[in-house]
């Protein structure tokens, strides 16, 4: 059941990706570029994302355990480091450059598009390093 549930999460979320127009680079370039011409629409897709998940919360703050019956785990740090700072920057820089972030990463790497794969490759390896600077 958790393998069907997972599933269908993935594809609605990638689905969710593909109507936002997420899946193409130049809609969110265009979105980056305030000076020039701007394209205001991903704000609508920023809106619903967060009230979405601000009800998801919600709901996941009242209870236990998930309907499949897995412990929720809500993160409980609500401080802010030099590591998230340095963290949101270079997500920021890799947004701004390559108009991609992880999810609509996956989105494209699934669909075998180069950009996507090549920047999930890189988002793999930036997290490795992570992790080894972190030891």
């Amino acid at each position: 059941m958790p393998i069907i549930v997972a599933l269908i999460s993935g594809l609605l979320f990638g689905l969710g990706l593909l109507l936002a127009g997420m899946g193409n680079p130049a809609k969110i370039l265009g979105f980056l570029d305030v000076t020039g011409n701007w394209d205001p629409s991903l704000l609508v897709t920023m809106a619903v994302a967060m009230v979405v998940s601000a009800i998801a919360f919600a709901i996941a703050k009242k209870r236990k355990m998930s309907v499949l019956n897995c412990p929720i785990q809500i993160p409980q740090n609500t401080k802010i480091d030099k590591p998230l700072i340095i963290g949101s920057v270079l997500f920021g820089l890799g947004w701004g450059i390559a108009g991609i972030c992880p999810g609509p990463a996956l989105l494209l790497t699934g669909m075998g598009v180069t950009e996507g794969i090549i920047f999930t490759l890189a988002m793999i390896a930036g997290m490795s390093i992570f992790q080894i600077f972190k030891k």
